[in-house]
């Protein structure tokens, strides 16, 4: 039994999107698609969470589900080495390049699919130049209970970002 469920492609899922039941479902919705250079399907436009939402309790196992949770990365002005490591004067972050493994992002949704009480996982990952404000990921999980869900985003987000991601930060 799958625990996540296909659902129809709005006209914003144009990003990439990992629904393991149902890879097909971004649709050919008219709106122009672009690839990255990994043949990946992207998007300058960030999908909607009251969409995800919807989508999400429509699932085939949406009655599985007691919690679903959402993060949204964005970058920040402050650099990495400074929150991480309290490093000084570096300056402020303008952008960053960011890039990531697909295949390996694919690899870890199926996998989270396999943890306790896991049900439902959605990620959309931007690519390219971004400014300080703009959205680099969002990761959704629903899960049976508050424990597995919240576990669960942390370890998954954790390791996309950690492992899966390549982020570049240019200064002011």
């Amino acid at each position: 039994m799958s625990r996540v469920a296909a659902s129809d492609a709005s006209p914003w899922a144009l990003v990439i999107e990992w629904l393991i039941a149902k890879p097909s479902a971004l649709s050919e919705t008219g709106t122009h698609k672009q690839t990255d250079r990994k043949g990946a399907l992207m998007a300058n436009t960030e999908p909607s969470m009251d969409q995800w939402l919807k989508e999400a309790k429509q699932s085939e196992n949406a009655d599985q589900c007691g919690m679903f949770l959402v993060h949204n990365g964005v970058v920040r002005v402050t650099p990495k080495k400074e929150v991480r490591e309290g490093v000084q004067g570096i300056g402020d972050v303008s952008q960053i390049e960011f890039s990531y493994d697909a295949a390996g992002v694919d690899a870890a949704v199926e996998e989270a699919l396999t943890w306790p009480g896991v049900y439902y996982v959605r990620v959309w990952l931007n690519e390219g130049v971004l400014s300080v404000g703009e959205s680099i990921m969002y990761v959704m999980i629903g899960a049976d209970i508050r424990p597995n869900c919240i576990d669960a985003l942390q370890k998954l987000v954790g390791h996309i970002k950690n492992e899966l991601v390549v982020e570049k930060e240019q200064y002011a």
